[in-house]
């Protein structure tokens, strides 16, 4: 049971999504960093992540248990009650905007709401099910954690705190888009309706392509501005082209290795964005 309830929460979204609030909270921190408000931040936003999950899983019961890598979930196995689902989503959500308010700043809360808000009801409940745009709509939420992180510091928004949420969203997209590639048999037998299914795998690599340019000088924005120092600089550009090459490739490859293809980006994703955290944590505490 307890363990239901540990995966329930998809442990492994709310660990991403604290890496890239890290990494908002020490570039708004430049070097001075509160190690208790970080891990007020840390703590709230991960409840709150939390509770997105534990709704998501509600909602999405039963297309879960007819996708292979979904199947086994806590919910779509009816292991958990939904009414114990729901009051452990509303208790771990309202926990975590409760750390926030408390222990940051407004902002922040706010920032993490419009967060849970958007993957919840825009995303889950709403898009979803019904149009290719959700994965847009899921990048804003996506983007959240990094604008929390980065709040909780300034307790205002600036082009610091704009960028950074540009380039989390950005980088969604072809991560999400790379998923929907390599599962698409999945997401077409839940009849969800991801862009590969509706408008081709070349139309989504052309999404992909444009959305890894915008990634790459989202990033290199933060340089550009005095946000971050040269070493960033130059990782973003390395990682960012090598993303974008593999990106082209796309174009040129057989048919029949779309699917390897795909999960290749989906892995370099996982990756440059594992790297743009390492940077940012390098600078800030000037290792």
């Amino acid at each position: 049971m307890i363990k239901d309830y540990y995966f329930i929460t998809k442990p492994g979204i709310i660990g991403g999504n604290a890496i890239t609030a890290i990494a908002g909270f020490l570039l708004a921190s430049r070097g001075d960093i509160n190690w208790l408000i970080l891990f007020a931040t840390l703590a709230g936003l991960s409840l709150v992540v939390a509770s997105g999950c534990v709704f998501n899983n509600y909602i999405d019961r039963d297309i879960d248990a007819i996708m292979e890598r979904t199947k086994n979930r806590t919910m779509a196995q009816g292991r958990s009650s939904l009414r114990s689902a729901l009051v452990y989503a509303s208790v771990l959500g309202l926990t975590g905007l409760g750390i926030l308010y408390f222990y940051t700043n407004f902002l922040a809360m706010a920032a993490a709401l419009i967060g849970l808000f958007v993957y919840v009801v825009g995303y889950s409940l709403w898009l979803k099910r019904t149009s290719t745009i959700s994965a847009i709509i899921g990048s804003v939420s996506g983007a959240m954690p990094p604008v929390v992180g980065y709040l909780a510091v300034t307790g205002n928004i600036d082009l610091g705190a704009v960028i950074i949420f540009f380039i989390l969203a950005f980088w969604q997209m072809p991560h999400s888009y790379a998923i929907a590639i390599y599962r698409l048999r999945d997401y077409t037998n839940a009849s969800i309706p991801v862009l590969p299914a509706e408008k081709g795998i070349y139309m989504t690599k052309v999404h992909m392509l444009i959305y890894v340019a915008l990634f790459v000088m989202a990033s290199l924005a933060l340089s550009v501005f005095g946000y971050a120092g040269q070493l960033y600089f130059c990782a973003m550009i390395l990682f960012g082209f090598a993303w974008f090459l593999l990106c082209v490739k796309g174009f040129f490859i057989k048919t029949t290795n779309n699917k390897k293809w795909a999960h290749s980006m989906y892995i370099f994703s996982i990756i440059i964005i594992a790297m743009f955290f390492l940077v940012v944590l390098v600078e800030a505490l000037q290792i």
